[in-house]
């Protein structure tokens, strides 16, 4: 017996829950944003499914789905810098390596725009090819090539400490 559109999107959602939460955290840089928006991406898609699976990569399109409702989220809700009573010390080195260099890069990626972070994301974190990332964004993999470019190059001036990482590999 096949199972239904219900049964498909449930299945689905159950399997990649945890990268869509995961490729969130990455843009938005908060957990609670993360979870809001795929769960806003899961209702815009919920409705489509049968035809979003009828189409042949249901994965594409919720990232696509994803990664627009990110931007569109930005575009409506800029954020200010909030004034602190006191500016935080910069903390030291860590001897738990990872733990550092995970929360380095999340600050480093929450100072790249949106697009830029987005393409980052789906090149080193989703491991998409150029074409597939120009695919997801709606662009086209100049686009995506520059956007990339733009993107390391920010890094490397915003966050030096990064430098340490291993390269990629052009």
């Amino acid at each position: 017996m096949n199972a239904g559109p219900a049964d498909s999107f449930r299945e689905y959602v159950h399997a990649r829950l945890g990268t869509l939460v995961r490729a969130a955290f990455l843009l938005t840089g908060d957990s609670y944003l993360a979870e809001d928006l795929v769960q806003q991406t899961l209702a815009k898609v919920a409705s489509r499914w049968e035809q979003i699976v009828a189409d042949g990569n249901p994965d594409a399109y919720v990232r696509r789905v994803l990664y627009h409702q990110h931007v569109s989220w930005w575009r409506r809700w800029r954020r200010e810098p909030l004034p602190v009573a006191a500016v935080p010390e910069v903390a030291g080195a860590d001897p738990h390596g990872p733990t550092t260099t995970a929360i380095a890069v999340r600050q480093a990626l929450a100072k790249l725009a949106p697009r830029q972070r987005a393409v980052l994301v789906l090149r080193y974190f989703e491991d998409l090819t150029e074409a597939q990332t120009a695919q997801v964004l709606g662009v086209s993999t100049g686009t995506v090539k520059s956007q990339a470019r733009d993107a390391l190059a920010r890094l490397r001036a915003v966050a030096p400490e990064l430098a340490d990482l291993q390269e990629v590999p052009k």
